[in-house]
């Protein structure tokens, strides 16, 4: 069996779901009617044709047609395409014209109904609607997190993408770009996505892609936290000999014991012993060795000053 996406993972949950309003189905249904069904002009009858691969959304769309339209020619079947795969239809052969407008769908215009989309309820159920006919979200796992919703009007991408700030509750603002003759609306910032899981009516979805989230994000930061340490080190080490370099030209030209201060002769001899120590591990070194506190300020105080000596006496070597 193969596995299901995570996309299809998001639509089985919402086609599982029992315990929207009648509104907020309605709603549901005018999206997906208006974004995967297809007019079928015949004998001078309108009919209508719904199709999808994902037997749960068909199951639920049809469900929830024939609660809303008991009385309408609406049926179930499906065929077996040349791949092997099985296609879902759903058909209306009677009173189009009637259930169009009952749901306000009208492929024509671009325009969303305000007598079907009208509160935070309804816009939920509509955007659920139109993920559930055309939308995908890459699987958390990836590291590109995107969601989109492909569309085939400019307009109706347009409106759509207002819905989104008309919905009180999250905020969510989606971009829109054309690709290949369709009009995608989508969304790559992580936050984004998790609210308009929350908002279509996925919650499971949208925990199972927040733990996968944040299981990266502290990867990634433990990457980083590693990269920044091994970049320390590295850099610790350089500088370490470079002061070890600048302390033997000091102890060759001048002495080391000749320096009259204490902390910068211990300080000599324990860089020249450890080369590759940050001034933080040479600051606990100092501190043990003269038995009292010595701050990584303390460290690299002294070792300015040794580094002001050394080019002082490199200046004088070269005015000779």
């Amino acid at each position: 069996m193969n596995k299901l996406t995570f996309s299809q993972i998001v639509k089985n949950e919402i086609s599982n779901e029992d315990s929207f309003s009648n509104e907020r189905r309605k709603a549901l249904l005018s999206a997906y009617l208006r974004n995967d069904g297809v007019l079928i002009f015949k004998n001078r009858e309108t009919n209508l044709r719904l199709k999808s691969d994902n037997a749960k959304i068909a199951k639920y769309i049809y469900k929830n047609l024939k609660s809303f339209f008991k009385d309408e020619a609406i049926h179930l079947s499906y065929e077996k395409k040349k791949s092997g795969k099985i296609a879902y239809l759903i058909d209306f052969t009677s009173n189009v014209d009637a259930i169009l407008e009952e749901l306000s769908v009208d492929y024509f215009e671009g325009k969303i109904s305000k007598n079907i989309v009208y509160n935070d309820d309804t816009i939920a159920g509509y955007i659920a609607g139109v993920f559930l006919a055309c939308g995908s979200v890459n699987s958390p796992k990836t590291t590109n997190y995107h969601l989109e919703l492909s569309l085939t009007s400019e307009n109706y991408a347009r409106w759509l993408a207002k819905l989104f700030g008309k919905y009180k509750k999250i905020e969510i603002e989606p971009k829109i770009i054309e690709r290949r003759e369709k009009y995608i609306i989508y969304f790559k910032k992580s936050e984004q996505i998790g609210n308009f899981l929350i908002m279509i009516g996925a919650p499971a979805s949208c925990m199972e892609f927040e733990d996968e989230r944040v299981e990266r994000d502290f990867y990634n930061s433990e990457n980083r936290l590693q990269n920044f340490s091994d970049a320390n080190v590295k850099k610790a080490s350089i500088v370490g000999r470079r002061q070890a370099k600048e302390i033997k030209y000091i102890d060759d030209k001048l002495g080391i014991h000749n320096l009259h201060n204490f902390k910068k002769e211990v300080l000599c001899y324990l860089r020249l012993e450890n080369k590759e120590l940050t001034l933080s591990e040479l600051a606990v070194l100092m501190s043990e060795e003269l038995g009292q506190t010595i701050t990584k300020s303390n460290i690299n105080h002294l070792f300015r000053s040794l580094h002001e000596l050394y080019i002082v006496l490199l200046e004088s070597k070269n005015r000779k």
